[in-house]
């Protein structure tokens, strides 16, 4: 028999968490047991959910609190997530504080997802950029201004060395900035700026309109020669991503916004984990890259939450990893801990800190690319601000956070 194996954070005001597993796992498959004839359970067996473990936590409340394992077979569900979220977390979703925080794929099962086309390896050979993390920016002020306007704040980015623009995940179809319009200007610029400084600067386009039409849209733009599109995952589903990522008629790396997951993960009772909804499920559907708030801005994650995500995004698998991109409130200051929180498998993404930077988007590319280049050849940041006019400039504004050993 073959299993997908979810593990749940759940309290239990009884304190029998035993019985609220096994509760789980006939709810959830067959619904009743011992009360069956035995013919009728040797019939249902297959089907049947399995309790794999109970353990007991530490609880900040009365309740009991506890980390519970339930196996749920194959034969249950076909092989898709869909199927499978509303096999092991459905109606249970509805049932008090409960939170689903992990699922084991068997081997068989897994061979259903394709996980990213390109992943880690390939967006770095796109970009030629092998040695360090890469680095993002988003456009900045864009809603209600022209493609002109669009156009010059991109090239002030790659002049900058950027390795990847992105558009604003609210950026959709308008009459000043048409979604084709966008590609193919966006191709004139890049390819010039190349041209001129030997850098390639990626542009993900953002993918948006009614679902029936995303397929014939996203075909287009690989026609048009799109380096990468932006998708809004979880307000359409990850089942779209799929569908998206499996058509071959588009073979472009897909960068996953987190736009709407708060809705699903934020809570510490409710909902899924931020590892399991912005990691896992995001790269066994087919992501390359994944954007999530950074532990450092406003709009933050705790460290350990973000860590959890990059580390389910880079874990070792059979499916190709895919870029963690920690977002929000980044700037060159910040460049030693990203470094250190996520490594150079990361992308660092930042819009104010290109952006607000008092040389334009162009000197805020640079102070980051700067930065980047000092923690790499093991220096500080207050020994590459002394050499570097546009780091200096950016710690003077913002400040720093040097990290030892």
């Amino acid at each position: 028999m073959t299993e997908i194996i979810a593990t749940y954070q759940v309290y239990d005001a009884k304190g029998n968490l035993e019985k609220k597993a096994e509760g789980i796992a006939l709810g959830l498959t067959i619904g009743s047991w011992t009360d069956l004839p035995e013919l009728e359970q040797e019939q249902l067996r297959k089907h049947k959910g399995r309790v794999v473990s109970v353990e007991p936590l530490t609880s900040e409340t009365k309740e009991i609190k506890g980390r519970i394992k339930v196996a749920y077979p194959t034969a249950n569900f076909s092989a898709d997530l869909p199927a499978i979220l509303i096999t092991v977390f459905g109606k249970l979703s509805l049932d008090g504080k409960v939170k689903l925080l992990d699922l084991e794929f068997g081997e068989n099962l897994k061979k259903s997802f394709p996980g990213p086309r390109f992943g880690i390896e390939g967006i770095r050979k796109k970009t030629g950029v092998y040695e360090r993390p890469l680095l993002m920016s988003i456009f900045k002020g864009i809603i209600g201004k022209d493609q002109d306007f669009l156009l010059q704040q991109l090239k002030e980015q790659a002049l900058g060395g950027i390795d990847i623009v992105k558009d604003d995940e609210i950026l959709f179809e308008n009459e000043l900035t048409p979604f084709e319009k966008r590609i193919t200007g966006s191709k004139k610029v890049l390819e010039q700026v190349f041209e001129e400084t030997g850098h390639r600067t990626l542009y993900s386009v953002n993918l948006t309109g009614r679902t029936s039409n995303l397929k014939d849209k996203a075909r287009k733009a690989a026609e048009l020669g799109a380096d990468m599109l932006l998708f809004n995952v979880f307000a359409y589903g990850l089942d779209v991503l799929q569908e998206l990522r499996e058509d071959n008629g588009i073979q472009l790396p897909i960068m996953a916004h987190p736009a709407v997951s708060g809705a699903f993960t934020s809570s510490q009772h409710y909902g899924i984990s931020h590892s399991l909804m912005l990691g896992k499920l995001l790269r066994y559907a087919g992501a390359d890259l994944s954007l999530f708030p950074s532990p450092y801005g406003s709009v933050a994650l705790e460290r350990e939450q973000t860590l959890s995500i990059s580390n389910a995004l880079i874990a070792e698998d059979d499916i190709k990893q895919a870029f963690p991109v920690p977002s929000a409130g980044i700037h060159p200051g910040l460049v030693p801990v990203l470094m250190r929180d996520f490594g150079i498998q990361s992308v660092i993404n930042a819009g104010g800190g290109v952006h607000g930077h008092p040389d334009g988007a162009k000197g805020g590319g640079r102070a980051f690319r700067q930065a980047i280049e000092t923690i790499m050849q093991g220096k500080s940041l207050a020994e590459g601000m002394k050499v570097h006019n546009e780091l200096r400039t950016a710690i003077n504004l913002w400040g720093s956070v040097e990290v030892s050993g």
